[in-house]
């Protein structure tokens, strides 16, 4: 089996999260990286822990919900300095991988490319011949800070998330151990998406991971990324980065697929950034683990920019799912779509926080806001709270939200038709979700999470 990363230690001081810990990550790290993680650090000290005072995390109380003090971080450990594509680590075909993460991976294994991760590090990777001739580069962010430093000097942690955009942000930028970086050059149209597979074992630490996906002028290319754990013993943390950039007529599909155990405290923070006529979507799909928090702004900074933002969870036991988005709209003739649903049963609770924000000169702007809710029990609960904040006079902006139980009398024509009542309240959820699932008909992504949530509504 691929063996997990060690735990930095520097005289036995960074089995915690502090300034050792980022100094033991930075030791053997270019002058520019490191003082890009000390300056992190130094916001992190700065910026005060969020508490439910702030209205972005009024309805998930960090105090009693994460208990960073108690997390080691993952330290940091070799894996390589390959140069473009997927150079320095073996094929995702020659991995030995732990029997879920084979499963997942081969449920949907067509692909331009794949990339696994274990416990926060780069196990393997692969990308077609003819893509890695043309340019395009897929490999783990530590082999490309030898590789590749002018692409992350310019974009990592830089324009989309930089660290002092908010306290978790700076945790993140400092203490990240490895991820990904996907470069696509102007004009490669990727027709297979880029699938990313990532696998956590270790209970009771921190796992800090980025993502920089950078798509050049009228390239096209789509990535999944899915995260999978077995149940945890104690509280996990994943804290991963998310920063996405399509240049001017670039067409980017990202999906988040989240499906860990309990224990599991995900936290992930995602910036989009849409050029002139770039269109870029999202899917965030949060089946698992215990907590599960998604900060995701899609900024819109070129006329003519498009961004659908699509959001689908499932919640049962006593899940905490969090959505925050932001639809920034600076630049005029843009638009942005929104759409989150979720179910949720037994004790789960959903939060969905979002606003449209039109800053002034951007008119004509066109956005609209979504959040539906299906309670499957009385003791689930959803808390939805659309705004708008709009600086331009002519626009077209709205949003709304609903919170409902099961339709009854959808129900009650199914079962009139011969279905037991099991079966029709498993069609009318599956119906509920889909439209979500329709909007981003990505290959074996939309058949993967129709049939987790089949099985989870079996019981």
């Amino acid at each position: 089996m691929i063996e997990t990363p060690a735990v930095a230690s520097v005289e036995g001081v960074t089995d915690r999260i502090n300034r050792a810990a980022v100094e033991a990550l930075a030791a053997s790290e270019p002058a520019w990286l490191r003082e890009r993680r000390l300056e992190a650090w130094a916001a992190y000290e700065r910026i005060p822990m969020p508490t439910t005072r702030l209205e972005e995390w009024r309805y998930t109380d960090l105090r009693r919900k994460l208990k960073l003090d108690r997390l080691v971080p993952v330290g940091h450990v070799d894996g390589g300095s390959g140069g473009s594509g997927a150079a320095g680590f073996p094929a995702t075909s020659a991995l030995d991988l732990p029997t879920p993460l084979a499963a997942a991976m081969a449920a949907d294994w067509d692909a331009s490319g794949h990339l696994v991760e274990i416990d926060g590090v780069t196990a393997g990777a692969d990308l077609l011949a003819e893509l890695a001739e043309s340019g395009v580069i897929l490999t783990s962010l530590r082999s490309a800070v030898v590789s590749h430093p002018e692409l992350l000097r310019e974009w990592l942690a830089t324009q989309a998330l930089p660290a002092d955009a908010g306290k978790f942000q700076a945790l993140n930028a400092a203490l990240w151990t490895d991820g990904i970086l996907l470069y696509v050059p102007k004009g490669v149209r990727m027709e297979l998406p880029v699938r990313v597979s990532r696998w956590f074992s270790r209970a009771g630490v921190a796992h800090f991971s980025r993502t920089l996906i950078v798509a050049e002028e009228g390239s096209r290319v789509s990535f999944v990324d899915e995260s999978l754990s077995d149940d945890f013993a104690e509280q996990t943390l994943v804290s991963s980065a998310v920063e996405v950039l399509a240049r001017k007529g670039a067409q980017i599909q990202y999906v988040s697929l989240q499906r860990m155990g309990k224990g599991a405290f995900h936290l992930s923070q995602q910036k989009t950034l849409a050029d002139r006529d770039a269109t870029l979507d999202t899917l965030n799909v949060s089946l698992g683990g215990s907590v599960g928090r998604v900060d995701l702004t899609a900024e819109l900074r070129g006329p003519g920019a498009n961004s659908d933002m699509l959001g689908l969870y499932f919640g049962d036991s006593d899940q905490h799912f969090d959505h925050n988005t932001r639809q920034d709209h600076l630049a005029p003739n843009a638009k942005s779509d929104l759409l989150y649903k979720g179910a949720l049963d037994d004790h789960a609770r959903a939060v969905f926080r979002g606003i449209i924000r039109v800053h002034k000169g951007a008119q004509q702007t066109d956005a609209y806001q979504t959040n539906r809710n299906l309670l499957l029990s009385e003791n689930a609960r959803a808390d939805s709270l659309p705004n708008l904040e709009i600086e331009a006079d002519d626009v077209r902006c709205s949003h709304g939200a609903t919170i409902g139980e099961l339709d009854q009398e959808h129900l009650f024509y199914l079962m009139s038709r011969g279905l037991r009542r099991s079966h029709a309240e498993r069609l009318v959820v599956l119906g509920f979700l889909g439209e979500v699932l329709s909007r981003l008909p990505l290959g074996g992504v939309v058949e993967k999470v129709t049939d987790i949530i089949e099985q989870r509504l079996n019981g």
